[in-house]
């Protein structure tokens, strides 16, 4: 072998030893991974989802990308099936080598995929889930960006206690979603020295409520606090009012807020939802703008607030590659991930540390209006 094949062989060996380290990186592509419903009762929620992190993504890369690299997504349908996701994942990480996993919509879905990225070492960026089981215990690949299911439901029961609701009732899917924004429920109230008055459940991706109806009903609450997809959370509202129940109705931001809207036409207003993300349709904060202005460049003005939660995560995984430089590797991306103190997406604000992955504590409320559009 001559000096320069010697030469040349010297510099291509760490090149190919960082390509060798890095699934998902090429010099010129970042494959990130998602699953998520499209299909299904679901799907919105897995819809809204892709098209935000999709109209951000493809704004940074018709700018050339990151570091030289054009970001691409590919997606998955799971239906909102866990028995879906965790062969989705396994796919995703053995047989398209992703370099992250990005955008999953739904605990019961996120949470048995843990194991899986976790044993692989691949990152898990902004699930659309609050849940605690995804929090503790801490878990060095999953960076979230929304506030908590714990947080969103000491916001709404601070809201019926501050309008002088007592009575507060639970209307929960039967799976670990539901079951962990009834425990946020449970320490909320127990706060204040209140206790829960009725339960009522509904299986995942069915709407038969009837049972939770008369549970709820009998219980003549003041307010329902829901942890359900929106359309299971839309039957059992109707059911209810036209039972003649005055209850308010309280969702998590999981439900899927336009959706359940939709769903819901007239019986919707009054119906009140927390938020993690900021108004889509105001103007004030810059990030909501962007995203205004980078959806309707995608072809819509159909504004929704799943899809700038997505658009928000895409934002804070693009911020993560550009400091981890053009030597892209999973464990740089965390690193430089660990030391993003308050940093300002545009008016909404993620922190991150070495022990601490939770992004935002944002939550706002927002009512359904009488001509279905959302009141703040």
């Amino acid at each position: 072998m001559n000096r320069f094949a010697v030469f040349a062989l010297a510099f291509a060996l760490p090149a190919l030893a960082g390509a060798q380290g890095s699934p998902g990186v090429t010099g010129d592509k970042v494959l990130l991974g998602q699953s998520v419903a499209l299909t299904g009762p679901a799907a919105q929620l897995g819809i809204q989802m892709r098209t935000g992190i999709k109209a951000y993504l493809d704004h940074v890369n018709e700018r050339g990308g990151v570091n030289g690299r054009k970001i691409e997504l590919l997606t998955l349908d799971d239906g909102y099936e866990p028995a879906r996701t965790v062969p989705n994942t396994k796919k995703l990480i053995e047989q398209d080598k992703v370099f992250a996993l990005i955008g999953y919509v739904g605990t019961p879905t996120s949470v048995p995929a843990v194991p899986v990225f976790t044993e692989a070492k691949v990152p898990f960026v902004g699930p659309f889930t609050g849940a605690e089981a995804l929090r503790t215990p801490f878990n060095r690949y999953i960076f979230h960006v929304r506030a908590s299911y714990y947080d969103e439901t000491d916001k709404i029961v601070e809201q019926v206690v501050s309008t002088g609701g007592k009575n507060i009732a639970v209307f929960y899917q039967n799976d670990a979603y539901g079951q962990a924004g009834l425990k946020g429920v449970e320490i909320a109230t127990q706060k204040r020295n209140m206790k829960i008055s009725a339960l009522g459940t509904v299986e995942r991706n069915t709407v038969k409520v009837e049972d939770a109806v008369a549970k709820i009903l009998a219980a003549k609450p003041d307010a329902v606090v829901m942890i359900s997809a929106y359309t299971s959370c839309a039957e059992f509202i109707r059911q209810m009012k036209k039972a003649g129940s005055a209850a308010t109705f309280y969702n998590v931001s999981f439900v899927g807020s336009k959706a359940l809207a939709n769903a819901l036409g007239k019986d919707g207003a009054g119906v009140a939802i927390s938020q993690v993300v900021p108004y889509p349709w105001g103007a004030a904060v810059p990030v909501v703008k962007e995203y205004q202005t980078l959806s309707e460049k995608a072809g819509t003005k159909d504004y929704d607030f799943g899809a700038i939660e997505g658009f928000l995560v895409a934002k804070v995984f693009v911020e993560g590659l550009k400091r981890a430089g053009k030597n892209l590797t999973r464990e740089t991306f965390i690193t430089e991930m660990e030391k993003m103190r308050d940093v300002d997406l545009g008016g909404f604000f993620v922190s991150y540390s070495p022990t601490n992955h939770a992004g935002s504590k944002f939550v706002d409320l927002t009512i359904i209006g009488h001509d279905g559009k959302f009141l703040r």
